[in-house]
């Protein structure tokens, strides 16, 4: 009974996400306590609890359908930081605004897109594929790539960028699937819980940022929330196109949509905060890719229910 109350508390995401935002406009001393240094904590949690619902049938799982995870994962790190590059360009972004948006488009799927597909009625298990592919190689893509595209702005130190990647992602996740295979039954136990939990520190990190950047994004907001949903339409629309016009089915061209279109925020609000200190804007458009692209998925989960 328990399980079944978080599970539809987990699912409800999207609906956390804009009360959040609004929460945190609104009073921002409700999320202030939080602080810039638990959100890397904060990510390290959720990539635990990500860790602790995968076990090596995933993997194995995605070796199976391999046409499929690749074409998710190379339209997510394809589509997305060209989209983050272009759109910084023709809106001309201040500096911090552009690398932040930079940043967010380079990062991978997050666990979000699985709670969305769900809703959306996709395919529940290669989203979970796709998402941890990714997430997989983002250790080496999204510092270089941030690079590539953030590098006329300001210097970017990819390395830098790796390694937090590699202590934040990879390492928590790493001991969560660990622990699945070695503690199994307790990892179970666990894990009914850990989507839920990762979900709330999500919030928490999009409240906070939110919160602490509450004037700049009242000032920009109208560039700000035009940039984001312009990067996440692109990508939900680019996602499903392609993946169409590939060959592939439904189900798949679904769940492209929803992995290239929804970016580990939280991870792209960690990097922003830890790397680009003198850019005091540079966390605040993933913050708001994190509001904006479950609002979009919570739009096209429904429209996807409805054409079934």
């Amino acid at each position: 009974m328990l399980g079944t109350f978080f599970k539809m508390a987990t699912n409800l995401f999207p609906l956390w996400s804009v009360m959040v935002a609004f929460v945190a406009l609104l009073r921002p001393e409700a999320f202030l306590w939080y602080g810039k240094d638990t959100i890397t904590f904060g990510l390290g949690i959720i990539m635990l609890g990500m860790g602790l619902t995968l076990s090596p049938n995933d993997f194995r799982r995605a070796l199976r359908r391999p046409k499929a995870v690749v074409l998710g994962v190379s339209l997510q790190f394809l589509i997305m930081p060209l989209l983050g590059g272009s759109i910084a360009l023709l809106f001309d972004l201040p500096k911090g605004m552009a690398v932040g948006l930079i940043l967010v488009s380079c990062c991978p799927g997050g666990t979000a897109s699985n709670v969305v597909a769900f809703l959306a009625r996709a395919d529940l298990a290669l989203s979970v594929s796709m998402t941890t592919v990714s997430t997989l190689a983002a250790v080496v893509l999204t510092p270089f790539l941030t690079q590539f595209y953030a590098g006329q702005y300001v210097p970017v130190d990819a390395w830098a960028l790796l390694r937090s990647i590699l202590l934040v992602v990879i390492l928590p996740v790493t001991l969560g699937v660990g622990a699945n295979r070695f503690f199994g039954k307790a990892a179970a136990k666990v894990s009914v819980y850990s989507p839920f939990v990762s979900v709330l520190f999500i919030i928490l990190i999009v409240g906070f940022i939110m919160a602490v950047k509450r004037d700049s994004i009242l000032e920009h907001w109208q560039v700000l929330t035009g940039a984001v949903a312009l990067l996440h339409l692109g990508g939900f629309s680019l996602g499903y196109f392609f993946a169409r016009v590939l060959g592939f089915e439904e189900s798949v061209s679904r769940t492209s949509s929803i992995e290239v279109g929804m970016q580990n925020s939280g991870l792209g609000s960690a990097l922003a905060v830890k790397h680009f200190s003198s850019l005091p804007l540079a966390p605040v458009p993933c913050a708001l890719s994190a509001v904006t692209h479950c609002i979009i998925g919570s739009i096209i989960a429904v429209f996807f229910r409805q054409k079934n």
